[in-house]
């Protein structure tokens, strides 16, 4: 991992209020080092004794990257949350762990968007194109 995905990890270590930019860090940052996919995919069987090669390096591939992902997690959260996930054996765990404890909800997401353009006012003399790209950015809430 390079020192500037290092630093990217580092500066937005998850606090509980912060939750979305870390979360968008560390989705890219998996991204970059094909990690991602301990997110999505359940935890491997452990292969039979007379599995074939294929199946035996699928399965160590998984164990390797989900303890990377994993460590990444844990090392950029404060040491209260790293405590109460550390048992956890996969990242896809943690991750929905801590969605459940941050994320807001979708609805959350949605009243606060709708606000936000409701409300929104531009100011004298201020772009119209900007002021418009601006209230649009809140139409991409999920």
């Amino acid at each position: 991992m390079t020192s500037s995905l290092v630093q990217l990890l580092a500066f937005e270590k998850l606090n509980g209020d912060n939750y979305a930019p870390w979360k968008s860090n560390l989705n890219t940052i998996l991204v970059i080092n094909n990690l991602r996919f301990v997110l999505t995919e359940e935890y491997p069987q452990y292969p039979s004794s007379n599995a074939n090669r294929t199946v035996w390096d699928a399965y160590d591939k998984w164990i390797r990257v989900n303890e990377k992902a994993r460590v990444y997690i844990l090392a950029n959260i404060y040491d209260v949350l790293a405590k109460k996930h550390n048992r956890m054996h996969t990242t896809k765990e943690i991750i929905e762990s801590l969605q459940g404890m941050f994320e807001q909800s979708s609805f959350s997401l949605r009243h606060d968007a709708i606000n936000y353009v409701y409300n929104r006012r531009m100011k004298e003399g201020s772009s119209v194109i900007e002021h418009v790209l601006d209230k649009m950015v809140h139409f991409n809430v999920e």
